[in-house]
């Protein structure tokens, strides 16, 4: 089968790796969530999550200020209150209680995490150097919590123009990695 030329504007749906994530955050007591999926691992140990944050986002100017974040992740039975959390701002809008979600304490920072999600990763700025051109921060997960009863969870994936995938299929193959 021949391959066809494919649009440059539809590649960020080949390549998007990473689940749809809230990411909070908060500074003198206002606290945002963001729905984002433009984000990727860039260590293991400490473990480094580069995320792009435009700085026409309200998360932008939060997150610059108190250079703290969570990294909540949803399952697939939160779908629609994240997309539709993406779809305003939170500069005139208290997403908490627009959607439904709970503000849970951290251990580690000052920002709030998303109860419902079943997995919370507690971030620090660790690198700004890439943030005036790209948007580009790069975070150092201080604190991680996972819900143990929550057994192979289906995240979602974004593909662009509104589709999204749902992983959770778990495959086991031979690997040198532990």
């Amino acid at each position: 089968m021949a391959k066809r030329s494919y649009p440059l504007s539809k590649v960020y749906g080949l390549l998007e790796p990473g689940p749809v994530v809230l990411l909070t955050t908060a500074d003198c007591g206002s606290a945002n969530i963001m729905t984002l999926s433009w984000l990727t691992m860039m260590e293991f140990e400490p473990p480094l999550v580069g995320c792009i944050i435009g700085e026409r986002n309200h998360s932008f100017g939060l997150l610059m200020a108190s250079r703290e974040c969570a990294i909540n992740i949803p399952t697939v039975e939160l779908a629609e209150r994240v997309v539709a959390c993406g779809n305003c701002t939170g500069a005139n809008t208290d997403k908490f209680a627009k959607f439904g979600f709970t503000p849970k304490p951290a251990a580690q920072i000052a920002v709030p995490l998303v109860a419902e999600c079943f997995a919370q990763l507690e971030c620090r700025v660790t690198d700004t150097g890439m943030v005036e051109r790209y948007g580009l921060f790069v975070l150092e997960v201080v604190k991680a919590w996972i819900d143990p009863a929550v057994n192979n969870p289906r995240t979602i994936h974004h593909r662009g123009r509104g589709a999204f995938m749902v992983a959770g299929e778990t495959i086991k193959l031979k690997s040198k990695m532990k």
